[in-house]
C-alpha cells in the first residue's frame, strides 16, 4: 500500500476520564500512572491506539485493563494535539468521559494500578495536560446536566432531596440554598413524592422522591430555573 510522502508520523492516545457518584458526592477515579515519564503518579487512564484499532474500542479497552471497569458508556469528547504535551514523543490525545453510579461498579474495579476514587475538590494534581481535561470534562457535564436527566441516572431509583442537592453542588462547584433549592424544586412538578422516608441521617427522615421522567422529557427548561447561572452555561 502506498503511503503518504514527506509526512511526519506521530502517535495518538486515548484518556478516560471517570466521574461517579457514590450516594453523596461525586468522585474522579484515578490510576498511577504504570511507565516513564511520570511513573507512579496520578493519572487520568489512558492509552495508545492499536494500528487496527477504532478510537471508541481503544477506549474502552483501556478503562478496562486499567481498572477492571466494563460496559460502561463512554462518550468522545475533546482531542488535545499541543506539540509539547508529552515530553517523550508527539503524541495526540482523544478525551473521553463518563458518569456512573460507583456502587453498581465498586465490584469491578481492580488494584493492578491502584484505581482510587477522589472527592472532585481533593482530587491530586495530574500529569502532562490531565488537569485541563478534567476541568473540560467538568463543564461537559454542567451543560449536559441543565439539558438533560443525565445526574439522575446517577442517584437510586428513589432519592432524597438532600441527596440530589448534594449532587448538584459538586457537579456545579457551589452551595447552594437549602430551602430556595426544595422550594424551586419542587415547583417544577417533575418530581414524584413517595411516602417511605430515609431515616439513616436523623430520627425525623427525609422523603423519598423519583424523577417523572415523562414530564422531564416534555418540559427539562422547569429544571433550568434552580441550576445555577444557566444562561452562561449553555452560550459557553
Amino acid at each position: 500500500m502506498t503511503k503518504y510522502t514527506n509526512q511526519d508520523r506521530f502517535l495518538i492516545a486515548v484518556d478516560c476520564i471517570i466521574f461517579g457518584f457514590d450516594g453523596e458526592h461525586l468522585k474522579l477515579l484515578l490510576i498511577k500512572r504504570g511507565f516513564e515519564p511520570e511513573k507512579d503518579k496520578w493519572s487520568l487512564m489512558g492509552g495508545f491506539v492499536g494500528p487496527k484499532e477504532s478510537l471508541d474500542n481503544a477506549a474502552n479497552r483501556v478503562l478496562t485493563q486499567l481498572t477492571g471497569l466494563e460496559g460502561v458508556y463512554l462518550e468522545q469528547i475533546h482531542a488535545y494535539g499541543d506539540p509539547l504535551r508529552d515530553p517523550i514523543e508527539r503524541t495526540l490525545s482523544v478525551t473521553y468521559f463518563a458518569l456512573i453510579d460507583i456502587n453498581k461498579y465498586k465490584m469491578q474495579i481492580t488494584d493492578q494500578y491502584h484505581a482510587e476514587w477522589f472527592l472532585l475538590k481533593d482530587a491530586p494534581e495530574l500529569i502532562f495536560d490531565h488537569d485541563e481535561m478534567v476541568e473540560n470534562a467538568k463543564k461537559k457535564i454542567r451543560y449536559k446536566a441543565a439539558l438533560h436527566p443525565i445526574l439522575f441516572e446517577l442517584l437510586p431509583k428513589k432519592f432524597t432531596i438532600p441527596q440530589l442537592q448534594s449532587l448538584y453542588e459538586d457537579v456545579y462547584n457551589t452551595n447552594i440554598d437549602n430551602r430556595n433549592f426544595i422550594r424551586k424544586l419542587t415547583s417544577t412538578g417533575l418530581l414524584i413524592k413517595l411516602p417511605e422516608k430515609d431515616k439513616s441521617a436523623s430520627k425525623k427522615g427525609a422523603f423519598y422522591f423519583k424523577l417523572d421522567k415523562k414530564k422531564y422529557i416534555a418540559n427539562f427548561q422547569a429544571f433550568l430555573n434552580f441550576i445555577p447561572n444557566p444562561d452562561k452555561l449553555i452560550s459557553g
